[in-house]
């Protein structure tokens, strides 16, 4: 016969929770003996250990008892369900384990991996850290709207790095981020950036424009306009000059249709 010391541990338990598994009724309490000690057999030691494997599976205590009761079929039906329900707890902490790992994966974090790699490419031309991490935030807008078509667009984007015209672009509107929407360069950086669209075919509709929501436009024009104090004024001397948007831009201009 055991003392709840010993029976807690064969049965690998603290005698904290053998009391405990004994208030829940999952665990029959002995009488006390002549010495006034409570006296344990074989029996209760398998029982606790049926027990303690229940719950360390995640059984809620309010089914183990149930469990221990029910016949053979029951129970492999119970472990069954239990183990069904554990399976897809496991894929959901896995699945929080991958979103995890992607917020300290910085670019990948909502970006497909062809956008990581133009987001590099744009690195490895120089272009500064302050105008990538915008073009990031631009690009995971896009991604949420339209992912099924972010191969595609990043297939064009990593085409049009190989022009250097659109290298020099990217150079130049980094350097008028710091403008203010008085600066007498704008009107000559808006002449460069007009005659650049004009030669591109820019304001022809394509699928891609179709595909992005006016909405997500608009939020993408204004991520823009926020960020850069001569925006608002660039966008208004392009449309003089016959260009209207950013993101989704058009012509506005007989002579460029």
């Amino acid at each position: 016969m055991l003392t709840i010391g010993q029976l807690a541990s064969h049965a690998g338990v603290t005698v904290r929770a053998v009391r405990h598994y004994h208030a829940k009724r999952l665990l029959p309490e002995p009488e006390r003996d002549s010495s006034g000690y409570r006296r344990y057999d074989a029996t209760a030691v398998v029982e606790l250990i049926r027990i303690r494997t229940l719950a360390e599976a995640g059984v809620p205590l309010s089914r183990v008892k149930e469990l221990m009761a029910a016949d053979e079929d029951e129970f492999a039906s119970a472990v069954a369900e239990i183990d069904r329900r554990l399976r897809a707890e496991i894929r959901e902490r896995q699945r929080h384990r991958e979103l995890i790992s992607r917020l300290a994966a910085g670019d990948s974090l909502a970006l497909p991996p062809s956008a990581v790699s133009y987001l590099d490419r744009l690195r490895e031309l120089g272009m500064p850290e302050r105008m990538v991490e915008g073009e990031r935030d631009a690009w995971i807008l896009i991604a949420a709207d339209s992912p099924e078509l972010m191969g595609k667009w990043m297939k064009a984007k990593q085409e049009q790095l190989d022009d250097p015209e659109v290298v020099e672009l990217y150079g130049r509107l980094y350097r008028m981020v710091d403008w203010s929407p008085d600066d007498p360069r704008l009107p000559e950086l808006a002449d460069w950036l007009a005659a650049l669209f004009a030669k591109a075919g820019g304001g022809e509709k394509d699928d891609s424009d179709e595909a992005l929501e006016a909405g997500s436009v608009e939020l993408i024009d204004s991520m823009f306009v926020d960020a850069v104090p001569a925006a608002r004024r660039l966008l208004e001397l392009l449309e003089e000059r016959g260009w209207s948007g950013w993101t989704k831009l058009e012509s506005t201009s007989d002579a460029h249709r």
